[in-house]
């Protein structure tokens, strides 16, 4: 059984063992998780919990929002995502961090922090050419291909917005888990801002 949890990234610190080693460790704010609806695979064609963190201000929830929050009786949730795999919840039964335990593995999913716009040898780790005079290749992005297709072949990896994309870190060890403040101390960096959403949900390598 897989299980997940949504929070907030508060940022980094560290933490010593009792052997005087340090450990880097990010912070997130785990919960408290409200379930909002549990979907099944009668219905829905497939099982999974929906869980919403973070209350949002009533001036911003539309109508539908609200009937959902109301049948959990909560209220309109900011961050809102499904969970598959979650066995033994309910609608409107809160999820803490004491979901998780010290030692345990998790991946922690959250949108990387955006860069803006950058060239091929930022955005993609390409080699630049010779800076030489009479080189005329510097830092551009190279071949685009035949020149018998006419066209740019879709995937070519050239200069664009880098950053602000959905990313994914593996096999993360929890070192600590604060019940009293809902707090996850997870060994190593996670993606995003200070402050940014992430889901922590129980390791697919744990086997590994």
């Amino acid at each position: 059984m897989s299980k997940g949890i949504l929070g907030k990234k508060l940022g980094m610190t560290q933490v010593f063992t009792a052997e005087g080693q340090v450990i880097p460790v990010t912070v997130i704010e785990a919960g408290p998780n409200v379930v909002l609806q549990k979907k099944n695979n009668e219905v829905d064609g497939y099982d999974s919990v929906q869980l919403g963190y973070d209350d949002k201000k009533a001036t911003r929830a539309v109508k539908p929002e609200e009937g959902h929050a109301k049948k959990a009786n909560t209220t309109p949730k900011r961050f809102v995502r499904e969970i598959r795999g979650m066995e033994g919840f309910e609608v409107g039964q809160e999820v803490k961090a004491d979901l998780f335990a010290e030692g345990e593995k998790v991946d922690v999913t959250g949108t990387s922090k955006g860069k803006g716009f950058a060239g091929s040898i930022k955005r993609h780790n390409h080699a630049r050419g010779p800076m030489a005079h009479g080189s005329r290749y510097h830092r551009g992005p190279g071949s685009m291909g035949s020149i018998a297709a006419n066209r740019v072949f879709k995937g070519m990896k050239l200069p664009g917005r880098m950053g602000t994309a959905k990313v994914t870190v593996q096999n993360l060890e929890v070192v600590k888990v604060d019940t009293e403040r809902n707090l996850l101390l997870v060994k190593g960096a996670i993606p995003g801002p200070n402050n940014a959403y992430v889901v922590v949900k129980s390791t697919v390598k744990s086997g590994q």
